[in-house]
């Protein structure tokens, strides 16, 4: 294009290129109703007129003055070719193969699945020439590293709230130990529903961990103030348990009973199956094994009856007899 030339016209870059877009591209001149949605109606040349360079150079450019003068004043024409569009990853020169999931097969599975034949055609592939897996799976994958990321430090600031809480590492050692163990409902409620292990069903058992661990210290605290007034470790276990069984599965059956309408969604659904699951698995493990797991760490035997015990449970309650002389 003559610059130039097209400066003392008064027509510039921008004129010449909307000229050329409203010819070969088209512009929208109005919209049309279509039920609910709004239709644009583009206006452009004839498919025989936008494919040649007659119309090209015959094309009208309005100056300043008023005036139209051809395109061909102000710009050359003529055939070559052009390189195709180059896409790159990371400035590297990139050919993308994609590929669509049929049915409920994640594509991390696939990518597993394909793995052997992908490294096997990798180690025949020229010097210079590599292969990465993108898309839903890479996606994942960088969710997922910053959470890794400060998974170690969340663990030593739950670890440190619980010793203050709990100043013992063995009562803190049972709180920690139930926690692992509500994945058995997580498993449980995604493998009949279907629902993948995905980031946010891993956000959803992050959030198990804390709700668990919570309903533990709750009962090792109730066990723990019942000894310090004075009841036997046995009897203080058995009283702890009853007491908090309540409050602990009311507020498991408020928090399941919360996810319901958000386990119907696409996206939020794992992390509900997930966490509703374990809450269920997790309230039953602390209300039953925990208890045990105290007695047993302990070694807490139950106490023998005391006389007072044995006679009633052997003769109830006695009239006492009075002779009279």
């Amino acid at each position: 294009m003559l610059q130039d030339k097209a400066r003392q016209l008064g027509i510039t870059s921008s004129d010449i290129a909307s000229a050329l877009n409203s010819t070969v591209g088209g512009s929208t001149i109005t919209q049309v109703r279509d039920a609910t949605y709004l239709i644009n109606v583009v206006a452009r040349s004839r498919e025989a007129e936008r494919g040649s360079i007659g119309t090209l150079q015959n094309m009208q450019l309005p100056t300043g003055t008023g005036e139209a003068i051809p395109l061909a004043a102000v710009a050359n024409f003529r055939y070559e070719l052009e390189q195709p569009t180059v896409w790159r990853r990371d400035r590297i020169p990139t050919i993308t193969v994609r590929a669509g999931l049929v049915g409920d097969v994640l594509p991390a599975t696939v990518v597993n699945e394909v793995k052997p034949s992908v490294d096997a055609f990798i180690a025949k592939l020229p010097p210079g020439y590599s292969i990465a897996t993108a898309g839903s799976v890479e996606e994942s994958a960088n969710s997922q590293g910053p959470i890794a990321a400060v998974v170690p430090l969340m663990l030593f600031i739950m670890a440190t709230i619980l010793m203050v809480q709990l100043q013992s590492f063995q009562r803190l050692f049972l709180v920690v130990a139930v926690a692992p163990l509500g994945l058995i409902g997580v498993v449980a409620a995604l493998v009949p529903s279907g629902a993948p292990l995905g980031f946010v069903a891993i956000l959803g058992v992050l959030a198990l961990i804390g709700i668990l661990i919570r309903n533990s210290v709750i009962l090792i605290v109730q066990i723990e103030d019942l000894v310090n007034e004075g009841k036997d470790r046995w009897a203080a276990v058995i009283e702890a348990t009853e007491h908090r069984m309540r409050p602990i599965a009311l507020t498991a059956a408020a928090a399941s009973l919360a996810l319901i309408p958000i386990a119907r969604e696409v996206f939020w659904g794992p992390m509900a199956y997930a966490m509703m699951g374990g809450i269920i698995a997790g309230t039953a493990i602390t209300l039953l094994f925990l208890p045990a797991l105290y007695v047993t760490w302990f070694r807490i035997k139950e106490p023998k009856g005391t006389p007072e015990n044995e006679e009633s449970a052997n003769g109830g309650d006695e009239v006492p007899i009075r002779s009279v002389a």
